[in-house]
């Protein structure tokens, strides 16, 4: 079968064998933003030419509703059997994963799409972190996702460093300053809270405090420090790429927690799982 992740800015195709393992791996800049409007065919047509396997099974944005067909969202708690039920067929043998949701305490309501293959995948009980633009902070139940909360604390270091002042005191560098990053994360426990401790990046770097080219690090950590602090958990897991792993993992030393590294490629086992559960279906 062929198990793609769909993002809004990425496309990853992974060709897999008869028990699940990654034979070939295609990636390309074509995320659902980049497609024009009934293009989707097209491009997964041009990325997966030459191979004809089948079911194809795809998570990500592309069951949104900016995607190819919306795949509406599943209630917590949810786990392979309420997922699979709502996969949405968008070609003969090409499905799309629905997205889960939740309401938190207070009945706010939160959402993910594509995490929940990753989470899944990873088969696991706990409490996993999957590092990113809108991070997830996941709780797992007998192999079923039970409640999660997001924080945007990619996103927001993104836009605090490209469109506010902080970002004019910063030099970027190749590499994370590791004493600035732990600073920033050390910082995020004093009092004053978040939306002071961020003017502190600014006047640091103008009292000759921090240097410019640590200044990013140093924002970084706070961010990442403030986030873990709100969870308020001793010990979680990470689900992610290498980069954004390390920091999450070098953060929560840095605050008393323990932490474990899970197989960022957990997503294709998920998508392999429900590719079999598609053919046990068609089968009976």
């Amino acid at each position: 079968m062929i198990a793609i992740d769909w993002g809004t800015t990425s496309f990853r195709a992974y060709r897999l064998d008869a028990r699940g393992a990654i034979l070939e791996t295609r990636c390309a800049p074509k995320g659902i933003l980049s497609v024009p409007a009934g293009g989707f065919a097209a491009v997964l047509d041009e990325q997966i030419r030459g191979w004809n396997e089948r079911p194809v099974v795809m998570s990500g944005m592309i069951g949104s509703r900016q995607g190819w067909r919306e795949a509406p969202y599943v209630p917590c708690p949810a786990g392979f059997d309420e997922i699979s039920a709502a996969l949405r067929e968008v070609r003969k043998g090409i499905w799309v994963v629905p997205g889960v949701s939740c309401r938190g305490d207070a009945g706010v309501p939160d959402v993910m799409r594509g995490e929940e293959t990753q989470v899944l995948g990873a088969e696991r009980d706990g409490l996993l972190c999957l590092p990113g633009t809108h991070s997830k902070w996941v709780e797992v139940r007998a192999g079923r996702i039970e409640r999660f909360s997001t924080a945007m604390t990619g996103e927001v270091y993104a836009v605090l460093k490209s469109h506010t002042i902080l970002g004019r005191m910063m030099e970027e560098g190749s590499n994370t300053n590791a004493d600035a990053f732990r600073r920033g994360v050390e910082r995020s426990g004093e009092p004053g809270g978040l939306l002071h401790h961020l003017f502190g990046v600014r006047t640091k770097g103008l009292m000759g405090e921090l240097d410019a080219a640590a200044a990013s690090s140093y924002l970084s950590g706070l961010l990442i420090g403030h986030e873990i602090r709100a969870v308020g958990q001793r010990s979680f897991m990470v689900l992610g790429e290498r980069r954004l792993a390390e920091l999450y993992s070098a953060a929560a030393a840095a605050l008393g927690c323990e932490t474990e590294r899970l197989d960022a490629t957990s997503g294709t086992r998920a998508l392999f799982r429900l590719g079999v559960m598609l053919r046990g279906k068609e089968e009976s």
